[in-house]
């Protein structure tokens, strides 16, 4: 049982990356009708967002303490954090130590800002062009992106530690009567499940109960429509996309002290999740959730060594062979809508 409990955790730390990529691409695809294969990059943008604040807030000052010689006797070399000479010895190492939640702040204006460049500087101009068209050129751009974090912050993962608070791991054998030490989880996949959790009520909420919303909403099911109206459709569409680039950064932000920024992690999460948008239904935002979770648990799941040693390498295909059986029994996917990639 113990077991059983841990791989759910475990699913539902992986399902929250998957969910919040996904949405995102919902998004986009929901309202523009762009497959849009650089959303990844957006999320390895946004790891680096918390990678770029860490480093800003880790630069030194340099003084000479004549009182104070090295082992050859010449007067030491003093590094002091700026923001230790700003603020202070203990709110100085606070700050720094508090530099990935902070990095929400800082990464919200950036990726924003990509979103709507991304999408009036070249997206809007394959709106009408085949998907095939789309998904080329937004593949290029994940790639030039990719080099682009490469040629800056090198090839190798960038440790992003968590706050110090955060750090350890919940007994969740104690919580749940199991024996001490059973189900041991850390604190800050909690936080990331918490936080997928609240953002992506955010979104279905901004979507639910705000006029932009409800316009965007009745966009995405007829857009023509709501253009003869006189709604600037278009300009809601792309504030959505900043949204989108948004939700995709925040997502890595978060998942930074989880997995190690590196220049490929986009790539390594854009397939699983455009395979979590298809299998949910392209164009539903709850079947990108809801597949998103589903398929980080069963995922989680196929890792044992008990379901390894019975199929082994399912651990690597069970997410594909998912999709394969969905889309062969129900081609627009778990909730999407009909006739959608049903033609």
């Amino acid at each position: 049982m113990d077991a059983i409990l841990l791989q759910i955790l475990n699913g539902l730390d992986k399902g929250s990356a998957y969910a919040l990529i996904a949405l995102g691409l919902t998004l986009i695809f929901g309202t523009l009708g762009v497959v849009n294969f650089a959303h990844g990059a957006l999320f390895m943008i946004g790891a680096f967002c918390a990678v770029t604040l860490q480093k800003i807030f880790s630069i030194s000052t340099e003084t000479i303490d004549p009182t104070k010689l090295d082992f050859l006797g010449n007067p030491q070399v003093i590094k002091t954090p700026i923001l230790e000479s700003w603020f202070g010895v203990e709110t100085g190492s606070a700050i720094l130590d508090w530099s990935v939640p902070l990095a929400i702040l800082f990464a919200i204006p950036i990726m924003v800002a990509v979103g709507f460049i991304m999408e009036r500087g070249l997206i809007k101009h394959f709106y009408k062009r085949p998907h095939a068209d789309q998904i080329l050129v937004t593949f290029g751009l994940a790639i030039v992106m990719q080099e682009v974090i490469k040629y800056y912050y090198g090839a190798n993962p960038i440790p992003t530690p968590a706050p110090e608070v955060f750090r350890g791991s919940f007994d969740f054998g104690v919580l749940l009567g199991f024996d001490p030490n059973a189900i041991i989880y850390p604190y800050w996949r909690l936080v990331y499940f918490g936080f997928s959790a609240m953002i992506i009520g955010a979104v279905f909420a901004f979507l639910q109960f705000t006029t932009f919303g409800m316009v965007v909403r009745a966009g995405m099911a007829d857009r023509e429509t709501v253009g003869l109206l006189g709604i600037n459709i278009d300009k809601r569409f792309t504030i959505m996309f900043g949204l989108a680039a948004a939700v995709a950064g925040l997502a890595g932000v978060m998942y930074a002290p989880i997995n190690s920024p590196n220049y490929h992690m986009g790539m390594d999460f854009l397939v699983l999740s455009f395979v979590v948008v298809v299998v949910g239904g392209m164009g539903s935002l709850p079947g990108a959730v809801l597949a998103g979770f589903m398929l980080g648990i069963l995922e989680s799941f196929a890792s044992m060594n008990e379901i390894k040693s019975l199929i082994p390498g399912i651990d690597q295909i069970i997410i594909y062979l998912i999709a394969i059986i969905v889309l062969l029994t129900r081609p627009r996917g778990l909730m999407g809508r009909k006739g959608v990639m049903e033609e």
